[in-house]
């Protein structure tokens, strides 16, 4: 058996005459997911920043609403791009604030030193640093994205049992919602129930979780708002159980994929008519059913 074996050669794009940073631009707006961020949409290309030069790309997700301020740096990163980057960063977060924000460094060469730097930032300043390189074999050129620092997943406030705010029933049912949208509630806790003995309702500012022998457990959460209540199953996503949901009758209204939960409107009716497919997207939020056992309710 012959093997011919591929040695393509590293190619450095700084002072490259033919494969620019206006290149290494089109590249990415043309196919965002090359760069390993998931499936992204372009926003803009040379995006204007007002007495603040001009962003490289922007990039968005539209699933989530978060927005990618990316930079590009041929050669090895500087001082003056992780200050160019971070204030891009900072101009378009103030610009729309309804949008999360992510600051993103493309750079060929990111030293470990330059990278402890970097890192100083994460947490505080939501940062992704991407070392990128390009090969040549032939008249062909590849290239390779290798995220070598990632954005640092900060707990959401009402995720954490410690310090978010406790509030009890009334609040609920006279400032959020209604006595008749928390009673929705209740009915949720006795399905729950009957799957899972011994959990109870804990009242949060921001949602109504579940604990189980004082400990928290929020496999799933519920808004009681004024006109209905939303029960938040923490899955998966799944287009196969996307769709048994749907065709059940459920109002399946999206999935959040930055906590993810499937958001689902529910009533009373409901609780009784899907109570089975109901229990078992319970046991499967709790890993405790396999997918071909699941079933779609009447």
């Amino acid at each position: 058996m012959n093997i011919n074996l591929i040695r393509p050669e590293k190619v450095n794009l700084k002072g490259h005459p033919v494969l620019t940073e206006t290149w290494l631009q089109d590249i990415i707006a043309k196919d965002p997911e090359i760069i390993g961020l998931g499936e992204l949409i372009l926003k803009d290309k040379e995006r204007k920043q007002l007495r603040a030069g001009r962003l490289d790309i922007l990039l968005q997700d539209p699933e989530i609403n978060k927005r990618y301020e990316v930079e590009i740096q041929l050669g090895k990163t500087d001082e003056s791009h992780i200050i160019r980057t971070i204030e891009y960063w900072d101009i378009e977060r103030k610009r729309y604030p309804q949008y999360e924000h992510c600051a993103v460094i493309i750079a060929e060469e990111i030293t470990s030193r330059f990278l402890n730097v970097i890192s100083l930032f994460n947490g505080t300043i939501p940062l992704i640093a991407i070392q990128l390189t390009a090969y040549k074999n032939n008249d062909e050129y590849f290239l390779t994205f290798n995220k070598v620092l990632d954005e640092m997943n900060l707990g959401l406030v009402d995720d954490d049992e410690e310090i978010s705010e406790i509030t009890d029933r009334n609040y609920w049912e006279t400032q959020v919602g209604s006595p008749k949208t928390v009673k929705i509630v209740d009915a949720a806790l006795s399905l729950i129930r009957e799957v899972l003995p011994g959990y109870e309702l804990k009242y949060n500012k921001f949602y109504i979780g579940l604990a189980k022998n004082g400990r928290p457990d929020n496999f799933v959460i519920f808004r009681a708002l004024r006109n209905f209540t939303r029960m938040e199953i923490k899955l998966e996503k799944d287009e196969v159980l996307e769709n048994k949901i749907e065709t059940s009758g459920l109002d399946l209204m999206d999935y959040d994929k930055r906590e993810g939960r499937y958001r689902i409107k529910i009533s009373s009716a409901d609780l009784n008519r899907h109570r089975d497919l109901i229990k078992d997207l319970i046991k499967r939020a709790k890993g405790i059913v396999a997918e071909s056992e699941m079933i779609t309710g009447e």
